[in-house]
């Protein structure tokens, strides 16, 4: 009998389970253990566990399930997923899995788990530096600290991805990791050739997962995007973290969730989004080593801003920015409402001679803003109203102080210089 168990031991048997049961979005597997995270293959198709029970596992698919049987053979894959890390993914386009789709041949790069603990709250530095974007409206009056996490909101066609795409050619962080998830696959090679560029690409790692992949692929590219941001933060680098959209990783997972049988809350999203948000959008931030500066697109829904995922996402965040519809008619790009956009951490960063001309030009927009009916009317009279006048006064400068072309960067000192000349020349407003 030790002969046959030295045999069976050299062996190594792998024990099978089967699909019992195929239904919606998620796929039941009997006859195979498994804890939640972990990857199993479904006859050749991988699947990550999201919940199991008494009748087996359930599992949500990372690719198309099309000629998937009931009784077809599933294996584990032993464990949780890893990902690529390390210097060797710069000028590198990946898959949501962290696969190379790019044609550059395999990466020669470490594998993490995708799971990482969030920084703890009593070890991380505090935001005291600002982090130049190159865009003038945010570095002056929207500023952004290294470190910090802030969300760009907007309903759809008003320039958040074009505003993003500014950011990655402007910002002067060491490393950019950008997450494209549920967008479309036309706009992809035209953000990395175009708006990206060569440059861009060389300091820079794309992951990318479009609509029409399975849910759970749309989740696994944020998670995959921010653990390779993490890794560069561990190695005490500053690193920047785009994801367009957090809405689009929402929608996957109210997906699975409704999939695996959660209950629906808020506007169908089941508990877990809000739970998942909130985990992901934590482990962006500063540490000792090194910090994770994110900048997250939310598409609202029908403009509305206080919809569920905004609503939750804004309270998470340590600022906003705002873009109005009506700008972008007008042809204001970027169009920016910089009287409804807030950075929590602008006194922290900026000086407070900066903070003043801010300040300034803030207080000359809204007396704009409340005033614009008399205006139209024609009912206003100058000199009613310092602040106003300033504002139909310089018009003109204000308009092109505040908007940007889409391939102009702007230097952070430049746009400060810029700023103290226009408000320098407000008659009477202090």
């Amino acid at each position: 009998m030790s002969a046959w168990t030295t045999v069976l031991e050299a062996a190594r048997p792998e024990r099978i389970g089967e699909v019992s049961q195929v239904r919606g979005l998620s796929v039941q597997v009997r006859g195979l253990d498994g804890a939640v995270g972990d990857v199993v293959t479904l006859d050749g198709i991988d699947a990550e566990v999201v919940a199991t029970g008494e009748d087996g596992l359930r599992c949500m698919p990372l690719a198309s399930v099309a000629g998937l049987t009931v009784g077809a053979p599933v294996r584990g894959r032993g464990g949780p997923v890893r990902v690529p890390t390390g210097s060797a993914l710069l000028g590198r386009v990946l898959d949501g899995l962290g696969r190379p789709i790019d044609g550059k041949g395999p990466l020669a790069a470490p594998h993490v788990s995708l799971d990482h603990d969030t920084p703890s709250i009593m070890e991380r530095d505090r935001i005291d530096t600002a982090l130049p974007l190159g865009v003038r409206a945010l570095d002056t009056l929207v500023s952004v600290g290294r470190g910090q996490r802030v969300g760009l909101f907007a309903g759809s066609g008003v320039g958040k991805s074009s505003l993003l795409s500014m950011i990655a050619r402007g910002t002067e962080a060491e490393v950019t990791v950008i997450a494209l998830v549920g967008e479309r696959g036309r706009e992809v090679r035209e953000f990395i050739e175009d708006d990206l560029g060569p440059e861009g690409l060389a300091r820079s790692v794309v992951i990318v997962s479009t609509s029409d992949q399975p849910a759970m692929a749309r989740i696994r590219a944020a998670f995959t995007a921010t653990r390779i941001a993490e890794a560069f933060r561990d190695e005490g680098a500053h690193a920047i973290l785009m994801m367009d959209s957090l809405t689009r990783v929402a929608m996957a997972q109210r997906e699975i969730g409704l999939s695996a049988g959660e209950p629906p809350a808020t506007r169908g999203y089941p508990p877990s989004t809000f739970s998942l948000l909130a985990g992901l959008l934590e482990r962006a931030g500063t540490d000792r080593a090194g910090s994770i500066t994110g900048i997250y697109t939310v598409l609202v829904d029908g403009d509305d801003h206080n919809e569920p995922i905004a609503d939750t996402v804004r309270s998470i965040l340590d600022g906003h920015v705002v873009l109005d519809r009506a700008l972008a008619l007008a042809g204001h790009h970027p169009a920016i409402d910089v009287l409804g956009s807030v950075s929590r951490v602008a006194g922290k960063i900026t000086s407070p001679e900066r903070r003043a001309q801010a300040a300034t030009l803030r207080a000359v927009l809204a007396a704009r803003r409340r005033a614009n009916d008399l205006i139209d009317i024609g009912a206003y009279h100058a000199g009613a109203d310092a602040r106003i006048d300033a504002a139909i006064a310089h018009e003109r400068a204000i308009s092109a102080f505040l908007t940007q072309p889409l391939d102009e960067t702007s230097a952070i000192e430049e746009s400060w210089t810029r700023l103290d000349g226009l408000v320098s020349a407000f008659e009477g407003v202090s």
